[in-house]
């Protein structure tokens, strides 16, 4: 039997429990990005921002400004991903996830397909920064130096 390094068992629990963390974490800290833009620009705060493909738009100042509420928060996923998941080659599974599960949401908010273009031009942005914020962050951590440790020298 040879030994392997990194082996890992299929852990179904623990996939489901991480996909289900990332979207707590996708939510949450987009609501908390919305909110401080809404702060800075007064608008009141709905559902709208997160689920309507209409609010995002480059031709109105609360349509960029929700753009940069998306991109930031992508950036915070990152960090979600490289604290949480710690794994390079899972990363972009976990976006394409997150992101797959926010569609289907707005689908079923909207009661069709998201049709703006810009949605899904932020969305892809989003998803490539987070994928690659994310695995640069966890290749990184990854790649470390592991400190080995020798006990003290005697000199013979």
């Amino acid at each position: 039997m040879a030994s392997h390094f990194r082996s890992y068992i299929w852990d179904p629990v623990l996939i489901v429990c991480q996909i289900v963390l990332m979207q707590c974490i996708y939510y949450s800290f987009l609501g908390l990005w919305l909110a401080g833009v809404d702060s800075l620009v007064q608008t009141s705060r709905s559902l709208d921002q997160i689920f309507s493909y209409e609010v995002l738009g480059f031709a109105t100042l609360q349509g960029r400004l929700s753009m940069m509420a998306f991109i930031l928060n992508s950036l915070t996923c990152a960090l979600g991903l490289w604290f949480f998941i710690r794994r390079g080659k899972q990363c972009l599974d976990f976006t394409v996830t997150v992101h797959f599960f926010h569609m289907i949401g707005c689908w079923i908010y909207n009661a069709h397909l998201p049709a703006a273009l810009s949605w899904w031009l932020v969305n892809v942005a989003c998803m490539a920064l987070m994928a690659v914020i994310g695995e640069y962050l966890c290749m990184r951590t990854e790649l470390r130096a592991i400190p080995v440790n020798s006990g003290p020298k005697s000199n013979l």
